[in-house]
């Protein structure tokens, strides 16, 4: 087959609608640059897999057997790709028109940044910052244990993982680009062996992010690449969201922070203050589970299979 400019990898889970919505806003994002577009779905059980066969003849569907979890259903769907670029694409994503071609257009001429994302608004069109953060550090990790992060959300100072009151409404380097809105080079992806299968939900992005700046590029936030974020709707609940958010940040703390052991305590302890501060039922579940989440996420074997939560 010919190759095209990108592939637009989508991973679904049980939300038919979002991805219709997402796929259906693809051809005005992308009017300018050939592409093709591959969705993994990860055995849904509301119809999502019929439902896209059925309106998208074009799309290449994936029916995984079972749920393989964003960064490993990201991977099976790379392999399919002929793409000169990976754009990797939420299901709860609905872009812009021209999103795609300003993202693959500034891609060409800067490839020195290896990751590029898109500035995500909410469906009012204010922004929706989670398009981009800073990475972890124990900076950052201290103002999460002392409460500094909430108290000053919108701080660079305190809360540094926020960017702070940056509106996303320039074009710059960050620390790391979230895979809701993700551009690669394909031979880049592949050279970093695409994400770490062991991430099931969350974290496997901040990990790339990690390991392609160690090779020497910077990410980027493309601002005037827009694309609206239902952020959360293609997510469990938000007890449970929050488990696997922190499951993921222990395992990132492990591959990535010198002081690990310190900073999984300062991670507990922010944990511990939020559920005793009464700041919402889902942090005291949180707390409740530690047992849990305080493992990180287990090597992925051979044998396969889908990650307990």
């Amino acid at each position: 087959m010919e190759p095209v400019d990108v592939s637009i990898l989508v991973v679904s889970y049980n939300t038919r609608e979002l991805t219709l919505d997402c796929l259906r806003s693809v051809p005005a994002a992308a009017a300018r640059t050939a592409h093709e577009i591959i969705v993994l779905d990860n055995a849904s059980t509301d119809g999502s897999a019929d439902a896209i066969e059925q309106e998208f003849a074009a799309v290449r569907l994936i029916r995984a057997d079972r749920n393989l979890g964003f960064g490993a259903g990201v991977n099976r769907a790379a392999t399919e790709a002929r793409g000169l670029y990976l754009l990797l694409l939420n299901p709860d994503m609905v872009l812009t028109a021209g999103c795609v071609d300003r993202m693959v257009s500034f891609a060409r001429v800067r490839p020195e940044f290896g990751i590029y994302g898109g500035r995500t608004l909410q469906p009012d069109r204010s922004l929706e910052p989670s398009s981009c953060w800073g990475l972890p550090s124990m900076w950052s990790m201290l103002c999460f244990a002392t409460g500094l992060s909430t108290v000053a959300k919108h701080s660079r100072v305190f809360n540094p993982e926020s960017l702070g009151s940056w509106q996303r409404d320039s074009t710059r380097p960050v620390g790391m680009v979230t895979g809701c809105l993700l551009l690669i080079r394909r031979k880049l992806f592949e050279s970093m062996g695409g994400f770490d299968d062991k991430y099931f939900m969350y974290g496997e992005d901040a990990d790339l992010n990690v390991r392609v700046r160690e090779a020497g590029y910077r990410p980027v936030l493309v601002h005037t690449a827009e694309a609206v974020h239902l952020v959360g709707a293609a997510s469990a609940s938000t007890s449970l969201r929050r488990v696997m958010i922190l499951r993921a940040r222990v395992s990132y703390i492990r591959d990535h922070m010198r002081l690990s052991g310190l900073a999984l305590m300062l991670l507990k302890a922010g944990v511990w203050l939020r559920a005793t501060a009464r700041a919402g039922d889902d942090w005291r579940a949180s707390w409740a589970t530690r047992e849990s989440w305080l493992r990180g996420y287990e090597p992925v074997t051979t044998a396969g299979g889908p990650v307990a939560l």
